[in-house]
């Protein structure tokens, strides 16, 4: 699958609100996911398709997202391209509600999404 395509339907997945079932159809197996920060103690990067199913099934678990929206994709030369989103969520562990903007670039190798890294502000 050409950039493009893996772009196109990572963005119509994720409107559609179907981005974990997405991570078996284009994420590579040893897939990485890179958050702009963590909490302390806790590793920023997560590898392999299996930990990034427990990556989207913690957000599941502890956020109620209201809205998302997204913006791209933007390509950047033949391996690259970003996204924009606005999330709209509550913590259930606090009930704070809060949104955020964040940017995601993606690298694709043989149709397969290999890396995201996340840019946001740290929270508080």
């Amino acid at each position: 699958m050409e950039l493009m395509a893996v772009a196109k339907q990572l963005v119509e997945r994720v409107r559609d609100g179907d981005g974990t079932r997405l991570l078996d159809e284009i994420y590579d197996e040893d897939a990485r996911s890179i958050e702009a920060w963590s909490p302390e103690g806790q590793d920023r990067e997560t590898r392999g398709l299996d930990a990034l199913r427990g990556k989207h099934a913690w957000w599941d678990e502890h956020m109620e997202t209201h809205a998302m929206e997204v913006e791209g994709p933007f390509p950047h030369g033949h391996d690259k391209f970003a996204v924009i989103y606005q999330v709209d969520a509550t913590d259930r562990s606090n009930d704070q509600r809060f949104q955020m903007r964040e940017v995601a670039v993606y690298t694709v190798a043989d149709g397969k999404i290999t890396r995201e890294e996340f840019f946001y502000d740290r929270p508080g």
